[in-house]
């Protein structure tokens, strides 16, 4: 009977260590780049708080990771500030695109420690 459960419980600790890794950051500038196929999913970005302002739980912010700046909304908890680093979720919305530049944001789910970046 051991020998049959040994093959369970291997693949239960595999789905509990998959299950406990964190989601990889996606670059800023991979966002931008081609907004429609990110348009209202759900994304993770990581980097530095560049500018802040909040009032009464409600603020805005922009991240900047190194290939390109985001700015968050945020309805809970006020804007972090300048200069810290963050980690945020939340569902991205492009506006528009005029020319190379696209006019984007990311309205805040849940704020986090740094990430890693990563494509996907």
């Amino acid at each position: 009977m051991t020998i049959r459960l040994r093959p369970a419980l291997l693949a239960l600790a595999a789905l509990v260590l998959a299950a406990g890794c964190t989601a990889r950051a996606i670059p800023i500038r991979t966002l931008l780049d081609d907004p429609g196929r990110y348009e209202g999913k759900t994304v993770v970005i990581s980097g530095t708080v560049q500018s802040a302002i909040g009032v009464l739980g409600y603020g805005a912010y922009r991240v900047d990771d190194g290939t390109g700046t985001l700015t968050v909304v945020t309805n809970t908890g006020g804007a972090p500030r300048e200069g810290a680093e963050v980690g945020v979720e939340g569902e991205f919305r492009a506006a528009f695109t005029l020319g190379a530049e696209t006019v984007a944001a990311l309205i805040e789910a849940k704020r986090m420690d740094p990430i890693p970046a990563g494509g996907r």
